[in-house]
């Protein structure tokens, strides 16, 4: 059993709960006394995660602030407390109450759903118990003091025992990086030393950690015995108002500022509200309600859940994506697939092949008929490549217990170790190093146990082969290369092996005329390769190197070179024994889909905490870049003026990808940020290697303060969390890293190939809707603004209003309503077609679906149509001026449906039933509205001819425009469709 000491926000694990939690507070060093919470300095915060925007008290101020803090409204709220005042009121309370109280209402209703789902999320993953190692042995939730049995929780914690004798751990920390291989831990060594577990409450002692790092990979402490759409709706409504006004201040002016000239301008200022839809608000949030649904009801992205409610229409609108690498792109399973010897390369074709080399070529207990010579030559050598790989790494072999399911390592004698393959698995700090081993086991030498001294390897005639490990050389970022001096058991053989990138390994290897080009060859296929190299030692060599060696580690000054120095005087002309390509496995449909979001005009950033080797590599096999496209590898660097030389090497290229590590990135940040984010814009593609949780988050945000473009985030794992958050739309996959990125996503899906449906058909077909709706609910508002406009114009200028009480309010609900919602059902080509031409979705990045030109042409639409039906009313105007009302406001109501028709593009039978039910309505409720129409006028002829008339010369025109348009200048989408 593994024991930890557990303290929250400790270090890294504070860049994932601070964003999430929202905390504010500045985090300190702190020291945390073992099993004794009374002597903690400070109370700590809760190891809990909070995604809740509200609480019981504030959920009424917080929602009606979110509300009231967008223009419209609170222009609304001002007019409808402005009808209490007897000198400004005109018709009745509810005219205006009512509308904006329903909005409200809706608004609330929607804001509860989304924090009721956003409470329940944050209890099913803070409600989890983790054993708690007590005096009783209680069960509970964790703080920051207590001392817990080995489990997966979110916090920074203390390796204080284990049963191993060793004192060893393998550690996961991809909620923290991203990384899902295993980490070698030792643990504290005076608490590992202890004689009994109980022992652990009785010693005084405490820890000391430093405040949170940036740095999730370093740690210094002491152990001491004693974690846009609404916007430009916004920005259109303050334009209607600015109109408004000004019309008001016309009337008034036209009327020569007589009398009360000031309580006249306000009188018209609430006559033409109408201008600004109050319903606009209402009709936009539950379209996207409605977006939301049919996004979750898709059967062809299965799982996929929409976590926030406000903003589809973004999916619809992005510009750049910003994605994950491990788990995201890749399924981070890597398979080996090619051994190159210089002369001769084997694939996954050949595994007979090599082991049959292997066979003729390992000890037997049975004699082997005798090889020939050329044969013989050839199996030494693959012989020699396969050892190296099979001893060169810090995998471990792990064996499940049949009888309980605890791990354990074999002991005992070669004759009664159980070296079964069907309960060993292997841990590993890199995945790859995972692969490489299980090929070795698939060609025949199998790695069958490994402590911190010797490791055993087991042929295929069954013997075991034991080698000593006398010093291994971990790998590092700096030196790109790890290695290992062990010594065989049978022979006493010292020998150096050691393994790297072909950059670190091809000055060190003797010289050869195969490596570079095999290296490129298998890059361009998209495999990580390493290079393999040996050197055999004497005793004399390998006693003169560990003293070297153990001086360096014992330097007080300079000990880093020291170490680096010693090592490197071994690294000379080693013998190169083979070359390895091994494939980290993509997602399902990866390149397809990052080859459609390209197509659509979206440029892919790929944000991973991986070294540049394997990000450079999955970046050409997931063809996020393209195979006959240049490649800028940003060089190291550490200063203003080699960032400024490398900045300059990089704006000579044209038209190539970059690739750039985080520490680079963060110094040409912090001189040349401005010249950087635009030298980066331009290109195609993107590969950030290397980067913190923070820098993914920085760089979305650099991305939003340099462009005017919209940002989306898609990561899986708890390192990603930042990012999704700062990005305008952000998306979580539900996969091996946990529910962490989804659950603090807007969107979440199961598979990357889902974002393509996710953006090309559903974002889509959002904006655009969303687009149409609100400037089809500002026409409505704007057409009966007119005919108030004129019909005060020539009634000599008075505030008084045209349409009053159930009129007004019937106008904007149940006469008009449902046809003008049934817009969220509208779709100008199919999905097929939009996965088909991705290039569709490039004029939506454009914002011309919803900009000031089209805003433009509908005021034009609605000035046109409004005169047309009161002047129309007017010039037919019969005997009574009820006659003209009942005109005006039935050819009205016929042209907002009409109106609806002209919009449609693709009919859908709810948009029929829309408007047959609200022509319904309105012909019912004639018979109730003779406080408003003279019944016996509108049942006769001349009633029906003069509503025609009106009615046919306000929308003809529109048709005939229409129809020419669509014929001489036709829109992209209706080529595809027609």
């Amino acid at each position: 059993m593994i024991f930890f000491l557990l303290w929250s926000l400790s270090r890294s694990c504070c860049e994932c709960l601070v964003h999430t939690c929202r905390r504010k507070k500045e985090l300190k060093a702190r020291t945390v006394w073992l099993g004794h919470p009374e002597k903690c300095e400070e109370k700590y915060p809760k190891n809990a995660i909070k995604n809740q925007k509200y609480n019981i008290v504030t959920f009424v101020p917080g929602v009606l602030y979110q509300q009231f803090k967008f223009f419209l409204n609170l222009y609304f709220l001002v007019v409808a407390c402005s009808q209490f005042v007897p000198s400004l009121k005109i018709g009745y309370l509810y005219t205006y109450w009512a509308p904006l109280g329903f909005v409200l209402a809706v608004t609330m209703v929607r804001e509860a759903v989304d924090e009721v789902r956003r409470c329940r999320r944050d209890k099913e993953m803070n409600s989890q118990l983790y054993s708690k190692l007590t005096v009783r042995g209680d069960h509970s939730m964790t703080h920051p003091d207590d001392i817990i049995p080995y489990t997966q929780i979110p916090a920074d914690m203390i390796f204080l025992r284990t049963s191993e004798k060793t004192g060893s751990c393998f550690i996961r920390t991809d909620q923290l990086d991203g990384e899902t291989d295993w980490k070698l831990r030792i643990t504290v060594a005076c608490t590992q030393r202890l004689p009994a577990l109980g022992d652990l409450f009785s010693i005084s002692a405490y820890v000391y950690a430093q405040k949170p790092q940036l740095d999730i990979h370093s740690f210094e402490g002491n152990f001491t015995r004693v974690g846009l759409l609404d916007l430009e709706l916004n920005r259109l409504t303050k334009a209607l108002f600015l109109a408004q006004v000004v019309l008001s201040v016309v009337m008034v002016a036209l009327q020569g500022f007589l009398g009360p000239w000031f309580r006249n301008l306000f009188r018209f200022v609430v006559l033409f509200s109408y201008i600004i839809p109050i319903s606009l608000r209402v009709n936009l949030d539950m379209g996207k309600s409605a977006y939301g649904w049919m996004i979750m009801k898709d059967e062809n992205i299965p799982g996929t859940v929409v976590r926030t409610s406000t903003i589809p229409e973004e999916l619809g609108r992005l510009a750049y994506l910003l994605t994950d690498k491990t788990g995201t792109l890749t399924q981070n399973e890597m398979v080996f697939k090619r051994l190159h010897l210089g002369t001769v390369s084997y694939g996954m074709d050949t595994m007979d092949e090599i082991q049959s080399h292997i066979i003729h070529s390992t000890p037997s207990r049975k004699p082997q008929p005798p090889a020939p010579k050329v044969r013989k030559s050839v199996s030494s050598r693959i012989h020699e490549a396969v050892k190296a790989i099979a001893l060169c790494h810090n995998v471990t072999p792990v064996y499940e217990s049949r009888v309980n399911g605890a791990s354990a390592e074999p002991e005992g004698t070669e004759a009664d170790q159980d070296f079964s393959d069907d309960n060993r698995t292997y841990q590993a700090s890199s995945p790859d190093e995972v692969a490489l081993v299980r090929w070795t086991e698939s060609v025949g030498l199998t790695l069958v146990n490994r402590d911190l001294t010797s490791l055993q390897l087991k042929t295929p005639a069954g013997h075991i082969l034991t080698y000593y490990i006398l010093q291994i050389f971990p790998f590092t970022s700096e030196s790109k290369r790890m290695g290992i001096i062990v010594r065989e058991e049978a022979t006493g053989d010292i020998t150096f092996y050691m393994k790297g990138a072909d950059v670190a390994m091809a000055s060190i290897v003797q010289y050869n005329d195969w490596l570079e080009e095999e290296c490129g060859n298998m890059a361009r296929e998209g495999l990580r390769t390493l290079v393999v190299a040996k050197k055999s030692l004497t005793e004399e060599q390998y006693q003169d190197f560990e003293s070297r060696y153990n001086q360096a580690k014992l330097s007080i000054h300079d000990r880093a070179l020291k170490v680096a120095a010693a090592v490197e005087s071994l690294e000379r002309e080693m013998e190169l024994l083979c070359l390895t390509g091994v494939e980290d496995q993509l997602q399902a449909d990866v390149r397809p889909t990052l080859e459609l979001l390209r197509n659509a005009g979206i440029k892919i950033w790929m944000l991973t905490g991986d070294k540049l080797e394997t990000a450079t590599c999955i970046a050409k096999s997931s063809h996020l870049v393209s195979r006959n496209q240049d490649i800028h590898v940003f060089k190291p660097v550490s200063n203003r003026g080699e960032a400024h030389l490398e900045l300059n090497a990089f704006r000579r290229k044209h038209d190539c990808a970059l690739v750039i590590s985080g520490d680079s990135l963060e110094v040409c940040l912090r001189y040349y940020e401005h010249e950087f984010v635009e030298l980066a814009c331009q290109c195609p593609a993107v590969v950030c290697c290397r980067c913190s949780p923070t820098q993914k988050a920085q760089i979305v945000r650099l991305l939003q303060q340099h462009t005017d473009n919209r940002t989306c985030a898609i990561g899986d794992g708890g390192n990603d969390v930042s990012m999704i958050q700062a990005a305008d739309c952000g998306i979580g996959i539900e996969g091996k890293e946990g529910k962490q990125a989804s659950l603090a996503a807007d969107f979440s899906i199961t598979q990357f190939k889902h974002i393509g449906r996710l953006l090309m058909v559903h974002g889509r077909n959002s904006y655009k809707r969303s687009a149409a709706l609100g400037q089809f609910v500002m026409h409505r508002g704007m057409i009966i603004s007119t005919m108030q406009a004129v019909f005060s114009s020539i009634f000599y200028f008075a505030s008084v209003p045209l349409y009053q009480g159930f009129l007004m309010v019937g106008y904007a609900t149940i006469y008009t309503m449902f046809p003008v919602f049934s817009l969220v059902l509208d779709q100008d080509v199919k999905p097929e077609m939009a996965l088909l031409y991705p290039e569709l979705y490039k004029d939506l990045t454009k914002g011309r679906s919803l900009s000031f030109k089209t805003f433009l042409i509908w005021v034009l639409i609605s000035i046109y149509q409004g005169g047309i039906l009161m002047y129309g009313a007017l010039v037919l105007f019969d005997q009574e001026f009820v006659h003209v009302v009942a005109i005006s406001f039935t050819a009205l109501i016929l042209t907002e449906l009409l109106m609806v028709a002209l919009t449609v593009r693709t009919w859908h039978w709810l948009m029929v039933v829309a408007e047959l039910f609200s022509l319904g309505c309105y012909l019912a409720s004639l018979a109730f509205l003779n406080e408003y129409f003279d019944l016996s006028f509108i049942t006769t002829r001349v009633f029906l001819w003069k509503v025609c008339v009106i009615t046919l010369v306000s929308c003809l025109p529109l048709y005939i425009i229409k129809y020419l348009k669509r014929k001489f200048s036709p829109p992209s989408y209706s080529k595809l469709s027609s």
